[in-house]
């Protein structure tokens, strides 16, 4: 994979002053390792990151299983408690469909792959439509640039991308540029941040320390992963900050009247975090048997090591 192809195929991105990156898989940047919110898995052999309707799979059933299910078994037993019991049978009922559709519907349909960096193989894979990409590690062309979105009511939005050209699998001259992450809300350092991660797990990992050099203790990067937004932990988190606070202020004048609103929507949002969470999980680990054979094999710990570039040199396809 080329510098001069990706400039290509980003065109007009890159025209003017924007500020962009060249980044290689050998060349440091002289920033910090950091994790950008965007990893889904990472263990000693692969790293997964999120893409598209990927991030937002397991929300309609914590919302209806959360809050619509637990309002009806709010109502059964103020119905058992106003001497209703039969007919508190029905609302708990209601509870059943109201849980399991959307868990069924989210979890039977095909999730989107994400994109995998595979230490193993030094590869990297992404699929779009039934259509597997990948490119070598070890020549992957990148880069990060920033842009402005500018709407109605935000102003102009600073924001940076990164990108990789990679190309379709046994048709070299087919390529596509693979957004890694969400670019809203990042700048130009926080995206070659998260390149120096990808860097140190691909080249110094599985572990490694805040410098991205290897480490045997998986410190460093356990405190990066613990970096994620879930809706489950925000009702403990303010819990904690109330704690701290009623600690450093002796008891007095501690509490706000946002704490209410905060407590009663970590009440809330601690079901639909919960099944939602799940939710996903369950989706995600019955999407990783849609790899095609090719991936799944070389994901295998005792799988082959031959990179897909080199299988498709070997087998006579266009040169790269």
């Amino acid at each position: 994979m080329s510098w001069e192809k990706l400039l290509g195929a980003l065109g007009d991105k890159l025209s003017g002053n924007v500020p962009y990156v060249a980044l290689k898989a050998d060349q440091p940047t002289g920033q910090q390792p950091m994790n950008l919110f965007d990893i889904e898995e990472q263990t000693e052999h692969y790293l997964t990151l999120k893409v598209g309707e990927e991030k937002h799979r397991g929300m309609l059933t914590g919302i209806l299983g959360g809050i619509g299910a637990g309002a009806f078994i709010f109502m059964g037993l103020l119905e058992i408690y106003y001497g209703r019991p039969w007919e508190s049978i029905g609302t708990f009922l209601t509870t059943i469909p109201l849980l399991v559709l959307p868990f069924l519907w989210e979890t039977l349909r095909p999730l989107p792959l994400p994109i995998l960096f595979n230490r193993r193989t030094r590869e990297v894979y992404c699929e779009q439509d039934g259509v597997l990409y990948h490119c070598p590690w070890d020549e992957v062309a990148a880069v990060a640039y920033e842009f402005r979105l500018v709407g109605p009511y935000t102003g102009a939005m600073r924001s940076a991308g990164l990108e990789v050209l990679m190309h379709r699998y046994q048709r070299p001259e087919r390529q596509v540029l693979v957004s890694l992450g969400v670019p809203i809300g990042k700048d130009l350092d926080m995206q070659m941040c998260f390149w120096e991660y990808l860097r140190a797990y691909m080249n110094n990992g599985p572990w490694f320390d805040e410098h991205g050099n290897h480490s045997e203790s998986d410190t460093f990067v356990k405190s990066q992963l613990a970096i994620k937004f879930k809706l489950s932990e925000q009702l403990g988190e303010h819990w904690r900050d109330l704690k701290k606070r009623r600690k450093e202020s002796d008891g007095r004048n501690y509490l706000q009247l946002s704490d209410v609103f905060l407590l009663f929507g970590g009440v809330l949002e601690y079901p639909v975090g919960v099944i939602g969470e799940y939710t996903y999980k369950v989706a995600s680990r019955r999407s990783r048997a849609n790899w095609p054979e090719v991936v799944r094999e070389r994901l295998d710990p005792n799988g082959p090591t031959e990179r897909l570039i080199d299988e498709e040199r070997n087998c006579g396809s266009l040169e790269l």
